[in-house]
């Protein structure tokens, strides 16, 4: 049966026609499987798909995505990172995971207290190193690519980060669905992050929401914040962030309610 999969340029050229045109016919690709960036079940004969190659230094692996996750593309990863990959979709049955480490980014609410007022903020922190994409090697380039999207870096969290015009944060039914960047040529705002499912916000956070009408996004590279139970034990791990020179922020304009 035909798949509603996504084969980008890109990635035909990369697999070749005749596999491409297999994968689309619903030769070789899944019915079901684990998106490669939220992680969680989807279905190519129900929802778009999109087909997402990993390549390595020796090694490609084909993963399969929501569209509304991913566009169909070719990332270039580490061979260390891929090999990884490929272990975790032999122990899970052959789902294919992909690399999640490529997409997975940890979104954490909380309010935090500048200058004796409390403000909304989201702290976001990937799951592993985040190269540039085209790179191929080690290293973490995911704060010098928010730099340059326009996130300061902060040394103490003692005063309102600048606001970031054009970003923003979306809030719909009093639930957190997206972070929104500019789109391309001034085009529509795109999801930068996207919750698979509404995050529910507390309602202090939700009503210093309405107040501020912005947000606070924090963000900080893997094994800096980590998983913090309480406010005041996600604070401490910020501001040692900060101390230690791995932490950016912006305020980011609130869509939504």
């Amino acid at each position: 049966m035909p798949r509603m999969l996504d084969v980008s340029d890109a990635v035909r050229a990369e697999i070749g026609d005749e596999e491409a045109d297999r994968l689309l016919a619903g030769e070789n690709a899944p019915g079901s499987y684990d998106c490669t960036s939220c992680r969680t079940l989807g279905d190519s004969e129900q929802e778009r798909t999109s087909t997402v190659l990993f390549i390595g230094e020796e090694t490609a692996v084909l993963a399969f995505a929501h569209a509304t996750c991913l566009p169909s593309q070719v990332v270039q990863v580490t061979e260390e990172q891929l090999q990884g990959a490929v272990r975790s979709i032999t122990a899970d049955e052959g789902h294919a995971r992909g690399v999640p480490e490529q997409a997975v980014l940890g979104v954490t609410s909380g309010l935090a207290l500048i200058a004796g007022e409390l403000h909304p903020a989201l702290v976001v922190e990937p799951t592993a190193p985040i190269a540039r994409p085209g790179t191929v090697g080690v290293g973490d380039d995911f704060l010098p690519l928010l730099i340059e999207q326009g996130f300061m870096p902060l040394t103490t969290i003692e005063a309102m980060p600048p606001v970031l015009h054009g970003w923003s944060v979306l809030l719909a039914m009093g639930q957190l669905h997206a972070v929104l960047q500019p789109g391309t040529n001034g085009g529509q705002p795109v999801a930068w992050w996207q919750a698979h499912q509404p995050l529910q916000v507390t309602d202090g956070w939700r009503a210093a929401a309405n107040k501020h009408q912005q947000v606070l996004m924090f963000a900080a590279p893997v094994g800096s914040i980590g998983r913090q139970p309480r406010e005041d034990l996600l604070r401490d791990a910020l501001d040692k962030a900060a101390a230690n020179g791995q932490l950016v922020a912006a305020a980011l304009p609130l869509a939504g309610t």
